[in-house]
């Protein structure tokens, strides 16, 4: 059977689309296959197109905003927030309420792990990609072991739920029963896909296509972890299994720890709804937001918000203003979540001006090279407002921030850096463990050593390792 000419299209779902005036999106109707005519008309039917009219204007707005637009705080009177170090006073306190946490099965985890691989320029899910230095462990390898770690140390798993995207679920669901989950048991592993949000053209007016049948979308940004994860019914699944508490982290860092038992200990200490880890920005220049706080309420400065003048302000140490550079890594209380996704007010859209392969006037598809178009995302950061109390704990960079975001011959953030930065950390662990490295030999660690505490279970102190060798594999 033939699907429905355009005419025999739902009359309502027309008169959207010519109220819209995005008549140009079924220019080829005519010309597509009975599968490529459902998948269009299931993208517009899903499309929401009172909320196009919002995304429109934004994007007429943001065309004459000022940079800290996305700011709903005064700058002037905002500052860096006190926070803890880790390791620093209190730290055995926080470290031993954070042990019995995790002994307690108290704590979850999301791993955010969708969107689309277009900086990195990586086809598939960016948790596939090969990036352990000697083993080529994924990071997926890599994040799924830390939790077989805590498992084995604690006696208690970690619930984990990983966040994926329209571009990344069948691949991400497939490397899951490839590869037995990561060693996690399936029942404690659920996967849920954040939601899309149509690009428009540079101008903010229309839709572009990305194929004939195919109306360009791009996923709604991390900030969509929490409608995405209530939709699948998460936070009943995390509670279910006596979590409390949940963290959440990006799938590209493979020094992450968000279940540093110091850091979660302060998150519990000190009652946090939201909780924070940070690293020192030195430099103006880097791509990192900033944690802040004015009024009583904290919230997160994205990097390109932040005016250039006062990115570059330091104070009489020497520090820059604005030094907590957020990494992505949040601990929330499960209440508190609840609270927020019952909230009418969605998080903010923020505005990216990205480069979106699509369709020209003449029907040839274009792939530019320079950003020609509008994405809209939300950001999760954005919830840290809503919380009544927010806890910042500051980490060593060395120790738990190397992401993977850009390619080959980038100056920051490639493969060859992360490298360099697991095989240093790896010799870091190892010297606290009483083990000596040759100079020039390379050291990686299995996915699941915490610590010295596993490596000294391994190997014991005083032993010279002089060749290449993976600790634990």
């Amino acid at each position: 059977m033939e699907p429905p000419p355009v005419h025999d299209l739902p009359p309502t779902l027309l008169e959207a689309i010519h109220a819209a005036g995005q008549e140009h999106v079924l220019r080829y109707w005519p010309m597509l296959s009975r599968l490529e005519r459902a998948h269009l008309l299931d993208q517009l039917m899903t499309l929401d197109w009172r909320g196009l009219g919002e995304l429109r204007r934004l994007a007429s707005a943001a065309r004459s905003a000022s940079a800290a637009a996305g700011v709903p705080f005064d700058l002037d009177s905002a500052s860096t927030p006190p926070c803890h170090r880790l390791g620093g006073a209190g730290g055995a306190e926080a470290a031993a309420a954070g042990r019995e946490a995790l002994a307690g099965g108290l704590f979850g985890a999301v791993i955010v792990a969708g969107g689309q691989g277009s900086r990195l320029g990586c086809h598939g899910p960016k948790g596939a990609v090969e990036i352990g230095p000697l083993s080529g462990d994924s990071l997926f390898d890599v994040l799924l072991g830390k939790l077989r770690g805590i498992r084995r140390r604690y006696g208690r798993p970690v619930p984990l739920a990983i966040m994926t995207s329209s571009s990344t679920e069948a691949d991400t669901r497939a490397w899951l029963a490839d590869h037995d989950h990561g060693g996690l048991a399936p029942g404690d592993v659920m996967v849920f896909r954040q939601r899309d949000l149509p690009a428009l053209d540079d101008h903010g007016a229309s839709l572009l296509l990305d194929a004939p049948g195919t109306i360009a979308m791009a996923p709604d940004g991390h900030g969509g972890m929490l409608p995405a994860l209530v939709d699948a019914g998460g936070l009943d699944w995390f509670a279910e299994r006596g979590v409390r508490h949940v963290v959440s982290f990006q799938v590209d860092n493979p020094l992450t720890m968000p279940l540093h038992p110091e850091f979660i200990g302060h998150h519990l200490i000190h009652d946090a709804e939201f909780s924070t880890q940070v690293i020192r920005k030195q430099q103006p220049g880097e791509r990192v937001g900033v944690v802040a706080t004015s009024g009583g309420r904290y919230f997160v400065i994205e990097y390109s918000d932040l005016p250039s003048a006062l990115a570059a302000e330091r104070e009489s140490d020497g520090r820059l203003r604005f030094h907590a550079g957020s990494i992505a890594v949040h601990a929330f209380a499960l209440d508190f979540l609840r609270r927020a996704a019952a909230s009418p007010v969605p998080l903010p859209l923020h505005l990216a001006h990205k480069a979106v392969p699509h369709l020209d006037s003449a029907g040839d598809r274009v792939v530019p090279r320079e950003p020609n178009a509008i994405k809209f995302e939300r950001f999760i950061f954005d919830l840290m407002p809503l919380a009544e109390r927010v806890c910042v704990v500051e980490i060593d960079a060395a120790d738990g921030f190397a992401p993977l975001k850009n390619p080959p011959g980038a100056a920051a953030d490639t493969l060859a850096h992360v490298h360099a930065a697991m095989e240093a950390h790896a010799r870091r662990l190892l010297a606290r463990a009483g083990i000596d490295v040759a100079a020039g030999v390379r050291v990686e660690l299995a996915p699941s050593i915490l610590d010295e505490q596993d490596v000294a279970a391994i190997l014991p102190a005083g032993t010279r390792i002089g060749r290449d060798t993976i600790i634990g594999g």
